[in-house]
């Protein structure tokens, strides 16, 4: 069992990356109906990754590995759920400006947004993206026993 929550817990993290980078990349180009939908869609999937991989980390870490009091001691466990929370906090702001798109969207109309605005998304995008990648470096530490104290 430990091991298919494990597989659940990668295929979901890695969702949750392509999801963003798909996002990212359609923002750099012109925004139109389509492309406008497909970021739509994949902040969905981003939102539901990243609440498998909460919901799925949880089980791991009270269920099915170590033991909370393990993960509790593990600075990189700390460090990346702190990360994971950084990520989150985030991903705010796009979602409420994707989330404002549907009525456009709805009117088969492309939703109208200043560059501004864009260039402000791209950036939280891409801030969320460098900082997926160090909570990916403190999941290698803390497979690894790695910083460990206790």
């Amino acid at each position: 069992m430990s091991a298919l929550f494990a597989f659940l817990h990668h295929l979901a993290a890695f969702a949750l990356v392509a999801a963003l980078a798909i996002e990212f990349v359609l923002l750099k180009g012109e925004l139109t109906m389509a492309s406008a939908r497909k970021i739509a869609l994949a902040d969905l999937a981003f939102g539901i990754a990243a609440g498998i991989v909460l919901a799925v980390g949880l089980l791991r870490v009270f269920y099915f590995e170590k033991g909370a009091d393990y993960y509790a001691h593990s600075a990189p466990f700390i460090a990346k759920m702190a990360l994971f929370a950084i990520v989150a906090v985030l991903s705010i702001y796009p979602t409420v400006q994707f989330l404002s798109w549907r009525k456009a969207l709805k009117q088969r109309q492309v939703p109208i947004v200043d560059e501004r605005k864009l260039h402000a998304i791209r950036s939280i995008i891409h801030w969320e993206l460098a900082t997926t990648v160090l909570l990916i470096l403190c999941a290698a530490l803390m497979a690894r026993g790695i910083a460990y104290f206790g």
